[in-house]
């Protein structure tokens, strides 16, 4: 499964590019007018979380935790968080990632410059289903300009699933 998808791809799906990715796949090959982008897949997050060994910190944490407990929660939040923003994207994905940035800089149908800041948005698979909607819970990061603050700003987005109010 790829890690990245073009936002105009057919493959987009409520599995690999989640509520918002596969809506505005619809929305571009509809003809609306939707600002350039693309999908950083499920297969992406999942390369990032096998590469850094966090599914057996995530679930520990999970099961110790008292889930009646906010404050246990939130500190339970706070911990993966903390091991996410720590862990490296693997140099494959973070150039995959760094490479749909540019080829959004180079479109010239694109109005995207390299100091144009844009949006990172999370599409988490449960957000905007028809009988249900967890849209807004997970983070968004407005204003990012550069390589490294959009491999971030990616991380912060798959960290914020994590999140007490997520």
């Amino acid at each position: 499964m790829p890690t990245i998808l073009p936002l105009d791809s057919p493959d987009a799906t409520l599995t690999n590019a989640g509520g918002k990715g596969i809506n505005l796949a619809r929305l571009v090959r509809a003809g609306f007018p939707v600002p350039p982008g693309f999908v950083v897949t499920t297969a992406a997050y999942r390369q990032f979380v096998a590469a850094n060994d966090l599914q057996p910190f995530i679930l520990s944490a999970l099961t110790t935790g008292d889930s009646d407990d906010p404050t246990a929660l939130e500190s339970v939040s706070a911990a993966i968080r903390a091991r996410f923003a720590a862990a490296p994207i693997p140099p494959d994905l973070s150039a995959a990632i760094v490479n749909a940035y540019h080829g959004l800089i180079t479109d010239n149908r694109s109005p995207i410059t390299d100091h144009s800041p844009v949006a990172v948005r999370s599409s988490a698979t449960a957000e905007d289903l028809p009988d249900m909607s967890f849209a807004g819970q997970q983070d968004t990061v407005l204003n990012v300009v550069g390589d490294d603050a959009l491999t971030q700003s990616v991380v912060a987005c798959w960290s914020s699933l994590w999140t007490a109010r997520a």
